[in-house]
């Protein structure tokens, strides 16, 4: 026992509410750090081993042996380990964070990690900053299982993970806050940035402390200051446009390189060796300065002009990481692009300096470098952070903003889109837009998929009745209401253990000597359950699910119950997203259009909807209505509904409304006289039925209370065609109310001024067939008998005469019920009635005692399926002279 209460309330501590995501941004930021100086570290050692060994060992010898046998090994850790580690990883954590199923664990970061040290060790032309994103935000993932979360909340963290990356391995914090935002999630809120900016600031301040630097200029750029002057803007924008003219060169290198590989239908460890072998037989042929990537980078920036160095340096790293990147080797683009950018603002500088006085090309090479890596990631913005937190030099700012934009403008120009997104489309995967910033379970909401109709247990009820409905159910839990109110949960694991009264141990019920039916509902159930509201998004939901290892959660609306979600109901709604591109939409009738409407304080705990046509009988169901609402506290819908020609719109069709305003302010007297809140509203549309079924779908309608004519002559049909749709597809409680002929149900004749006489509610007579639309009945009996004075409710079932004994079980269950509901002013009998059918029985009982009201408790599996088969209630009604009800509990959408 108290090894569960400290489970469950370390599960809570857990929960990804803003301090833990702080708490987790942390832990993010310092793994991703020390993962970037390993890196570091590592690939530094293997590099310096390789570059010692080739001034050992010939070169020529050397260099391809140890690039083959490097990125033989490297390969097949990635192939046999984690292939999801290939390449330089921003692709894949750019489709994981679009919601595109691509694994991001610890075993894929681990895999990264040493594949990359071993690559970088091998001498291929490739950066450890994609790597590093790559290792940063699969950490991330892999911490993100260790507690219950919700979709976003893990996106959010993964993104974190890839901006420390970004931030440890180039000491850059605020550019790795602005590659998650500008690249990657494209999330502004307050959530994202404030863990994105924690994450990357602790990585790159614990990568400062551990020698992980990226750049270790600013000790000789203190004894140098880049240099501007306006002259010079024009070669800085030549410089731009150059960039983005070969950056976008490269990237359809790499997309060119990538496509030959593939064609050599090569594994991935010999594609790798393969590349290792080429690569380092190019680097033996040229100077030993190009051995070492990262020396080249820093010469050519703090170099004097030497033209020919640079253009060589500049094609041999060009053709050098096409060769390395298209293999599918551990390495990113990153580094390489700034090699490229600063060996191209070298040779623009050398070149202004025939036009103009400069002292020395750094000022072009730091430019070049933000803008080729503007040009080749299209990341402007990011691109000018990084060189300048590197530099830390404001002067540079201003030259780096104009080689950045101007690079990107002619990159986006001559190659359109993303590179990571081309090369997410060569492995077949392609991010929508729209699916990658909101996602499915970020744009439904819980009042889309939810399940609108409920099937709830009283709290009064007893646990043998509460056993026979999970008996006759494949649910395992129901919602508990009382008075309409959501009070608490029941499952079927609460039908056979419930706590003792000093709460230390626990009895089984079932096993005990106290009856069922001394247990009541409300002492089992689990009390406040965790619910969600309809404007919930089904990230939240889905997290709260998991949260609280429960399968279903109800959807309230203040505090009414307006329907129920589970996981099967999520599902479903990301199956048909994903499926919708082969889904025909089915052609949709017009929906009905609100010309007018009032509204009055939402303070019931449900809503009872009265369709209102008939002037002479709108006054005795709203009296009807009336009486409800004041019994369960419900507000009270009038609609009144226009039609028009099905060959014009509901919204364009001009009506006029004099007279439905006329009869909805009759009702509102009523309303005000009874004290009880009522809405108001005229619908002009093309089918009335479609009208009232919009009308319950959009104010959350409870119970609909109709008139019903009690015959219909339209083939085919039970009880009209109205009121046949809406008993059948609406999926709120459905009462219907004959009136006596008496009372002039139909239109009246013209001239006939005489007012209709008032129907009496006396003696009732409520007819039983078992099912769950007997308890809908039963609980409507406290409200409705209030109409009448001294009322006696007489309950009966029909049995047929071979049974001798009739079963008295549903009558007196019906009996108990009745008894419990409190200040009901009626005496209650039962009478058991033998008959050849269920007609004749009603009929003949009615017409013998002189009954008012015959209430018909209908049921899914008795009453309700022969009237839909047969015309039971039409006969019962056209057989007697009295008001009778018919009563259809809900059923699901």
């Amino acid at each position: 026992m108290a090894l569960s209460v400290l489970n469950q309330r370390f599960r809570q501590w857990l929960q990804p509410r803003r301090s833990l995501a702080i708490a987790e941004a942390c832990i993010i930021g310092l793994v991703a750090a020390l993962s970037a100086v390993l890196l570091k570290v590592g690939s530094g050692w293997l590099g310096t081993w390789r570059v010692q060994t080739s001034q050992i060992v010939p070169p020529w010898l050397a260099l391809p042996t140890i690039g083959m046998t490097f990125g033989f090994v490297a390969g097949w850790l990635v192939n046999k380990f984690a292939p999801e580690a290939s390449g330089s990883g921003i692709p894949q954590v750019k489709a994981t964070l679009a919601n595109v199923p691509i694994t991001l664990s610890w075993r894929v970061a681990t895999v990264k990690l040493l594949s990359a040290i071993i690559t970088l060790g091998s001498g291929l032309s490739l950066g450890r900053q994609g790597p590093t994103v790559h290792v940063g935000a699969g950490l991330a993932a892999g911490m993100s299982r260790w507690v219950p979360t919700s979709p976003d909340h893990r996106r959010q963290m993964i993104a974190a993970g890839a901006g420390a990356g970004l931030s440890a391995a180039f000491n850059a914090p605020i550019a790795g806050v602005l590659f998650i935002v500008e690249e990657l999630l494209h999330d502004l809120s307050g959530l994202t940035l404030g863990t994105a900016i924690i994450a990357s600031f602790i990585g790159g301040v614990i990568s400062r402390l551990l020698g992980g630097g990226s750049l270790e200029l600013n000790l000789d750029l203190m004894r140098y200051t880049t240099q501007f002057s306006l002259p010079e803007i024009p070669f800085f924008l030549l410089l731009g446009v150059l960039a983005g003219l070969l950056g976008a060169v490269f990237n359809h290198g790499v997309i060119a390189s990538i496509k030959i590989y593939q064609n050599l239908h090569l594994s991935l460890p010999l594609k790798m060796a393969l590349a290792g072998f080429i690569s380092g037989s190019l680097v033996a042929m040229l100077p030993e300065h190009f051995r070492n990537y990262a020396g080249l980078r820093e010469y050519m920036i703090l170099s004097e002009a030497n033209t020919s160095l640079a253009a060589i340096a500049f094609l041999s790293q060009f053709i050098l990481t096409l060769i390395a990147f298209g293999s599918g080797a551990t390495g990113g683009l990153f580094a390489p692009s700034l090699i490229l950018g600063s060996c191209l603002g070298h040779l623009v500088g050398v070149s202004s300096s025939y036009f103009l006085t400069i002292d020395s090309p750094t000022t072009y090479a730091l430019a070049g470098m933000g803008g080729f890596f503007s040009a080749v990631s299209k990341v402007p913005i990011t691109a000018i952070v990084i060189v300048f937190e590197m530099t830390t030099d404001f002067n540079l700012v201003l030259p780096l903003m104009i080689v950045s934009v101007a690079a990107y403008l002619v990159s986006d120009k001559v190659m359109p889109g993303s590179l990571y997104d081309k090369l997410l489309q060569l492995k077949g995967i392609t991010i929508n837009k729209a699916a990658s910033t909101e996602g499915i379970l970020k744009k439904l909401t819980a009042n889309d998929v939810m399940q609108r109709q409920v099937e709830t247990l009283d709290a009064d009820m007893t646990l043998e009745e509460a056993m026979q409905v999970f008996s006759r159910s494949h649910h395992r839990g129901f919602p508990v209401v009382e008075n309409g109110k959501l009070v608490g949960i029941i499952t079927q694991s609460d039908l056979v253990t419930t706590k003792t009264c000093s709460g230390d141990s626990d009895s089984y019920i079932l096993g005990g000597t106290q009856s069922s039916n001394q247990i009541w509902l409300r002492d089992i159930m689990s009390q406040s359950p965790m619910t969600v509201q309809p404007k919930h998004n089904l990230g939240t939901v889905l997290y709260l699910l998991d949260r609280y290892q429960i399968s279903r959660l109800p959807v309230v609306e203040g505090q009414k119950l307006i329907g129920i979600i589970t996981r099967a109901d999520i599902i479903r709604a990301q199956a048909e997203h994903l499926n919708y591109g082969n889904v025909t939409p089915e052609s949709q009738p017009e929906p009905s259009y609100v010309v007018y409407q009032t509204r009055s304080p939402n303070i019931g705990r449900g809503r009872l909807l009265v369709p209102v046509a008939n002037p002479e009988t709108a006054a005795i169901l709203l009296q009807i209505a009336a009486a409800i609402a004041r019994h369960r506290h419900y507000e009270i819908e009038c609609v009144q509904i226009i039609l028009v020609s099905p060959h014009s719109s509901p919204s364009e069709t001009p009506v006029r409304t004099a007279r439905s305003r006329r009869l909805l302010r009759h009702a509102e007297i009523l309303a005000k006289k009874w004290k009880i809140p009522l809405h108001t509203q005229i619908r002009v549309a093309h089918d009335p039925a479609q009208a009232i079924l919009e009308t319950i779908k959009e104010r959350h309608i409870n119970l609909i209370l109709m008139g019903w004519k009690g015959q219909t002559f339209t083939p085919g049909r039970i009880f009209g065609n109205t009121v046949d749709t809406i008993i059948r597809q609406a999926t709120c409680d459905v009462m219907l109310v004959k009136l006596p002929q008496t009372n002039c149900l139909q239109q009246p004749h013209q001239g006939n001024h005489t007012p209709p006489s008032t129907p009496q509610f006396n003696r009732w007579l409520v007819t039983m067939a078992g099912g769950p639309n007997i308890r809908v009945a039963i609980k409507l009996l406290p409200a409705l008998v209030t109409l009448g004075n001294n009322p006696l409710i007489t309950l009966t079932q029909v049995f047929k005469p071979s049974q001798p004994r009739p079963d008295m079980t549903v009558l007196q269950q019906a009996i108990r019920l009745l008894m419990r509901r409190r200040k009901i002013p009626s005496n209650i009998v039962a009478i058991p009635v033998q008959a050849s059918s269920v007609v004749n029985g009603v009929i003949d009982l009615v017409k013998t005692e002189n009954y008012d009201v015959v209430v018909l408790g209908a049921s899914r599996e008795g009453l309700l399926q022969q009237a839909v088969q047969g015309n039971i209630p039409e006969a019962i009604a056209s057989g007697v002279d009295c008001t009778v009800i018919l009563v259809r509990g809900a059923i699901s959408s």
